[in-house]
């Protein structure tokens, strides 16, 4: 089965053709990521602007790539929600023009189920149940993956995401965006305990994240050092922060492990491509756990997870209509459309 699938959450309008939800056929993506450098991060409108502009010629590159046309796929798969509500409309509705005019059946996809599912792709011998770290600019969960399609969030962040926190820091730093990219590699060359940061608990909660106070916790270090007329070592304060940030997410994550039994552990999601999270996560599941991560090339925003998980949402019958609308905020356990 060939589903063409479309994403548009955010500031990447992307599509791909996707066969039996293991094999990429293409996968195209079109960054905004140059533009968006200009304001320190995504500006809304302007995303939405560009999916316009864009989703046209990504999707008739994407059945190019693939060496198909409308006619040699079985369905159009879209990414509903969560995300920038703007961004997402461009993308349901110009998939829900193409599902009507082509008559192929509209499956719509959870933005988090898919970046799940990226490691489908990477791993084909990957299967449902086990226990997977989702990670993004806007999302932090702890997930047990009872199938394909049947998810049970047990830890989540309280206020910001792990993704978003990096990205703040960053920018307090002075390092141009992609923050939380760019600092990565700038923190390589420093020293990790040069700075100390606080490790937020949540009170009656001990697998929810907390990352707000160590974003503040940051912001204050380099105002007090300004204050004073001293330098920062931003690598070093970069290999700090990083560092305390995955210890709040790998801490949690082994302690869901072993409440959970789980014998399989998947990373998902932007901030799965951190070196420091794949390092420490290799570490600490050597010996213990199966670890699955996602290639590089998918742990960003793309067509092809989306295409994936489409598959399986497809074999458990959730096909969408006409009337299918855009969600900002959904959980992963709980679908409406």
């Amino acid at each position: 089965m060939k589903i063409l699938a479309i994403e548009s959450s955010c500031d990447e309008t992307a599509a791909a053709v996707v066969e039996d939800g293991r094999t990429v056929l293409s996968n195209v993506i079109s960054s905004q990521v140059e533009e968006h450098k200009i304001y320190g991060g995504v500006v809304p409108e302007i995303a939405s602007r560009r999916h316009t502009e864009n989703i046209s010629s990504v999707v008739e590159k994407a059945l190019a790539d693939a060496g198909c046309s409308y006619e040699d796929v079985d369905a159009i798969g879209v990414t509903y929600a969560p995300g920038l509500i703007g961004a997402l409309l461009v993308g349901v509705n110009f998939a829900k023009g193409l599902s009507y005019s082509v008559g192929k059946p509209l499956i719509p996809v959870h933005h988090l189920r898919s970046h799940i599912a990226a490691n489908y792709i990477t791993h084909p011998d990957l299967k449902p149940p086990f226990l997977s770290l989702v990670v993004s600019g806007g999302h932090s969960h702890i997930i047990n993956v009872k199938s394909y399609t049947e998810f049970e969030i047990i830890g989540k962040t309280r206020d910001d995401a792990a993704g978003e926190c990096l990205d703040k820091a960053a920018r307090a730093m002075g390092v141009p965006y992609p923050g939380g990219a760019n600092l990565d590699k700038i923190a390589k060359s420093g020293n990790n305990k040069s700075y100390s940061f606080p490790h937020p608990h949540v009170e009656n909660a001990p697998l929810d994240f907390s990352f707000s106070g160590l974003k503040t916790s940051v912001i204050n270090i380099i105002h007090n050092a300004n204050q004073k007329g001293e330098d920062i070592n931003i690598p070093d304060l970069g290999a700090s922060f990083i560092s305390s940030v995955v210890k709040c997410l790998t801490d949690n994550l082994m302690n869901a492990a072993k409440i959970t039994g789980a014998e399989k552990i998947v990373a998902a999601g932007g901030v799965s491509a951190n070196s420091v999270l794949r390092s420490e996560l290799q570490r600490l599941c050597a010996d213990k756990y199966k670890l699955y991560l996602p290639d590089l090339s998918l742990c960003g925003d793309n067509g092809a997870m989306v295409g994936s998980q489409a598959y399986y949402e497809y074999l458990s019958g959730n096909i969408a209509n006409e009337s299918l609308n855009a969600a900002a905020t959904m959980r992963i356990d709980n679908l409406s459309f």
